[in-house]
């Protein structure tokens, strides 16, 4: 495993530092581009050749798409996700570290070498390290605050748990609200702890509870920093998230009633609550801020800030120092009551960093097929709100959402003749007022559909593996990744999601 991490971060290592010099070269063959094409547009006498030196000064920063069959290792991965805990669970618990991070050498080194593309993975890369280092810092930082609540469990104090969750989630994040709540709600559901308990955590908590502003969950937040206004997604998508939560709290309602009193009748002990509501390790929400106010160290936002510059766009490595630097002195000076009550370690986010390190490194060629296909004037034709829906949607359950999210977003402003990379042009797209059409409701279908939809599987948004593998860790026996999808998501939320589409999207 050692030899598959070091060989990983050389690699990137070298497309950073080693290759920065020919990046800045083909950025300027890139504007030297746009200068011709805009040239060519001003005077038609001139077009023919304006075209050819634009194709031979071009032709540099051009890179070679990736061919269809490039995505069987990211299928496979997915399979292997999928089948490996239940039918090779002592393989693919000794070996998925190898596995993952191999199916994103082979596709990253094909990139490289017979494409000739750098600008994939280094994007993929840096992607990464900001998912990690955000679920990583929340992760720990969160761990160190133990949450006691001794008193009965009813349905309704399982709801309103639920829901407080939801809402906390759109402040510290979805990753965040897990991390501090899962916990205490298996505690206070001890005497009857089932999997329908954490399913229902995982999607109004870990999901659908951060939609609400670009704090709470990753896609809004890269749509923020593209230029999307901080309060637009509250002003739009409360709706949605209010219609979605009820529903959700309502089924959970019923079904614990149900199925939760019929547990607990079969547990014979008797217990006396004191009602009582306690923390221990508060310091450790100092923590949780100083990450949230990391959160906007952004150098595409704010000028100033350090930033690595490469293929013409800034990257931010400050904020990701500043998280893991929380990470690490959140650990080392956490309460160690609240680190033992919890019975906090490292495996869960772990198990995320490794699955998701093969995910993000073998789901390039994927993003890329469907992002250029939607660019192109047969899928600009198809872009509507419901095509945008149920297209961003179903990738977001099956792709990391954040990157789903900015290529849906990307393909749809291009089919209005505008730019994800130009901030004010987002801005009108987001404030609808850019063409005829209604880009309003575009914007409002994919914020939905990523949020909502990276509930339908374990590997659509970074908290439900790690929700998953501490419910295992106490002893709880989840469902399957198939088992999942056909006993909840399919028949629980995929109704919710076709009802939230026929109110606000069908129609717009």
């Amino acid at each position: 495993m050692k030899k598959y991490l070091i060989s990983f971060a050389l690699l990137f290592g070298i497309l950073f530092f080693g290759l920065a010099e020919a990046s800045e070269t083909l950025a300027n063959g890139m504007d030297n581009s746009v200068e011709l094409i805009q040239t060519a547009t001003d005077s038609d006498t001139h077009s023919a050749d304006a075209a050819e030196i634009h194709a031979e000064e071009g032709h540099g920063e051009e890179h070679h798409s990736a061919p269809a069959w490039l995505v069987i290792p990211f299928v496979t991965l997915l399979l292997m996700i999928a089948t490996g805990p239940l039918f090779y669970e002592h393989f693919w618990h000794h070996n998925y570290p190898k596995i993952a991070v191999g199916f994103a050498i082979l596709v990253v080194l094909y990139y490289l070498f017979v494409l000739d593309n750098v600008h994939g993975p280094v994007h993929a890369l840096a992607e990464y390290v900001q998912f990690i280092a955000l679920l990583a810092s929340l992760y720990v930082a969160s761990g160190g605050i133990l949450i006691e609540i001794d008193k009965k469990s009813t349905p309704t104090a399982n709801v309103a748990l639920l829901l407080i969750g939801a809402v906390i989630s759109n402040l510290i994040g979805t990753t965040g609200a897990s991390m501090l709540l899962i916990r205490p709600f298996i505690r206070l559901n001890k005497a009857n702890i089932q999997p329908y308990h954490i399913v229902f955590f995982i999607l109004m908590v870990s999901n659908v509870g951060g939609s609400l502003t670009p704090i709470g969950d990753p896609p809004l937040f890269l749509g923020f920093l593209k230029g999307v206004p901080f309060f637009w997604t509250i002003e739009h998508n409360w709706p949605a998230w209010a219609l979605a939560l009820t529903l959700l709290a309502v089924i959970f309602y019923f079904v614990d009633k149900k199925f939760g009193q019929a547990a607990e009748d079969e547990y014979s002990e008797e217990i006396s609550y004191t009602n009582k509501f306690s923390m221990v390790g508060t310091k450790n929400f100092g923590w949780l801020l100083v990450v949230i106010c990391a959160v906007f160290l952004d150098p595409n936002v704010i000028e100033g800030v350090p930033a690595i510059v490469y293929d013409g766009q800034k990257f931010s490595f400050l904020r990701e120092i500043i998280m893991l630097s929380v990470a690490f002195l959140s650990y080392k000076f956490a309460d160690q009551r609240a680190l033992k009550g919890n019975e906090f370690n490292f495996e869960p986010i772990r198990e995320v960093a490794f699955i998701f390190i093969g995910i993000f490194g073998t789901m390039m060629p994927a993003l890329e097929l469907v992002g250029n296909f939607a660019k192109s004037p047969e899928g600009a034709a198809l872009i509507t709100p419901n095509t945008l829906y149920w297209g961003t949607g179903t990738l977001s359950a099956v792709l990391d959402n954040a990157p789903t999210y900015l290529n849906f977003l990307a393909a749809a402003m291009a089919s209005e003749g505008s730019d994800i990379s130009n901030i004010a042009q987002v801005r009108e797209f987001a404030a609808n007022t850019m063409n005829d059409s209604d880009t309003t409701f575009q914007l409002l279908a994919i914020s939905i559909a990523s949020v909502f939809f990276g509930a339908m599987t374990y590997i659509g948004n970074g908290p439900n593996f790690m929700v998953k593998s501490i419910a295992e860790q106490n002893g709880i026996k989840m469902p399957s990744f198939f088992g999942y999808i056909i006993r909840f998501t399919i028949p629980i939320l995929l109704p919710i999601l076709f009802l939230v589409w026929l109110v606000f999207i069908a129609f717009a």
